[in-house]
């Protein structure tokens, strides 16, 4: 085995494992919107209520008042075994709950992949922005928004025709894209994949789509995730990477 091969089995395992974690995503079992008014949510301890500023609680010892930031992790709330996650995403407040004796969970065998191809390792060019620019996406959840810090454009070739990604992040933490391809929706989770990217030296930079990666929407319904931006549709078959695991 290559060492190619050897590095992206154990990014693979690493990647399995992650979405194994008993309190992690695979263990939603719950995305509950609140109001501003108090009510009971589903088995849950208390009464909820949620405003513009903070989330009230009744009746759930050691829980008053949480205030979850905008598009943020969420807050995390003891439940006995569970975890209570309360998130605000485009002005509205959710609880997640993460079960590790989800159903979903005990069936979860890991992450369908295709095979690691160098093919699809490419090397391309990014041209920054003169400024970052907000890109809006929409998400897999209908009426939520997704602001992304958009930092320059990449360029590349593949399978023989050029392409172009627009690159969010930058700071120093690298690059990430969210992409579609023509195996979306086929082969492939529909809404998006993401691919991460080491900070550009001095503008050439390397794409390997070998690690393209499912975000936790193709895993859960429970997820609010962003879509791919419309300029972010390549125009070809991206076989290489993560599969839609559902």
């Amino acid at each position: 085995m290559s060492d190619f091969e050897q590095d992206w089995k154990q990014w693979h395992a690493d990647r399995e494992a992650s979405y194994g974690d008993p309190l992690g995503w695979v263990s939603l079992t719950g995305l509950y919107w609140l109001t501003d008014e108090f009510e009971t949510v589903a088995d849950l301890p208390g009464r909820w209520k949620a405003d513009a500023d903070s989330v009230t609680v009744q009746g759930f010892d050691g829980v008053s008042a949480l205030n979850p930031v905008e598009g943020a992790p969420g807050i995390l709330v003891e439940d006995g075994e569970r975890r209570i996650e309360v998130i605000r995403r485009t002005g509205s407040v959710a609880l997640r709950v993460h079960d590790p004796k989800a159903q979903t969970l005990q069936s979860y065998s890991g992450i369908p992949a295709y095979e690691p191809s160098e093919k699809f390792v490419v090397t391309g060019t990014f041209t920054p922005y003169d400024s970052p620019v907000t890109v809006t996406t929409g998400a897999v959840v209908e009426g939520l928004e997704h602001h992304h810090t958009a930092v320059g454009t990449l360029d590349f070739e593949l399978a023989g025709t050029e392409q172009q990604l627009i690159a969010f992040g930058g700071n120093g933490n690298g690059l990430k894209v969210l992409f579609t391809d023509a195996t979306s929706g086929v082969t492939t989770y529909p809404a998006a994949r993401i691919l991460s990217i080491a900070t550009p030296e001095s503008g050439s930079v390397v794409l390997d789509f070998n690690r393209a990666s499912n975000l936790p929407c193709a895993f859960t319904d429970f997820a609010t995730c962003p879509v791919a931006p419309t300029e972010n549709r390549l125009t070809v078959a991206v076989e290489a990477g993560e599969k839609n695991p559902r």
